[in-house]
């Protein structure tokens, strides 16, 4: 028997004498839920106080024009593996470590905290790495709270889950304020339709 097995052997025994407990029941986040802004307008001002952008656009086909537009300035783009075709821009592919743009699909997003929902199978490199990150998100995906995000994903739950709540920023050093120390410095929410 190897190390391996031995170690996973002795998880399996420890499970199985552990006593049941109940479910805790649900978790009510950290905010009165009298105090959350639903909705894709909760969402636009927590993520904006964060630093963000939002874009809102009625469609996929004005997601696009905008795109293309915004994409003028780029020579080439980092793309998230769930970004469909029609919103990539026409850019060429760069890897994400050489690209000034990445190019995502969130899974969702949260009013409660300005949070977008970003999928491992996205791609955390496209999502990371790049110096600007435009993040497609569809209205009807936006949830009140991180605890609705999750019941609404429940069923397709990937390995593990993004939240990203505004540029990446840090004051570790001197308590002085930088963006893109860990990630992009820039971030821009693209909210595709009407209000959910």
């Amino acid at each position: 028997m190897s190390a391996r097995e031995r170690m996973l052997g002795s998880v399996r025994d420890a499970i199985q004498k552990r006593a049941k407990t109940e479910h805790p029941g649900a978790f009510e986040g950290w905010r009165p839920a009298a105090s959350v802004r639903a909705g894709v307008a909760g969402f636009a001002a927590m993520l904006e106080a964060a630093g963000g952008k939002v874009v809102r656009l009625p469609d996929d086909a004005a997601a696009v024009a905008w795109l293309a537009r915004f994409c003028r300035d780029f020579p080439a783009a980092a793309f998230g593996h769930t970004v469909p075709v029609e919103l990539r821009p026409p850019l060429p592919t760069a890897p994400p470590d050489a690209a000034p743009l990445g190019v995502s699909m969130a899974r969702g997003a949260i009013a409660e905290t300005g949070s977008l929902l970003m999928d491992a199978r996205d791609g955390r490199r496209a999502q990371l790495l790049p110096p600007t990150h435009v993040v497609f998100v569809r209205a009807t995906a936006v949830h009140a709270t991180f605890r609705e995000a999750l019941v609404a994903m429940r069923d397709d739950l990937p390995s593990a889950i993004g939240l990203h709540s505004g540029p990446s920023k840090s004051a570790d050093i001197g308590h002085i304020m930088v963006e893109g120390v860990h990630g992009p410095g820039r971030l821009i929410a693209v909210v595709i339709g009407g209000e959910p």
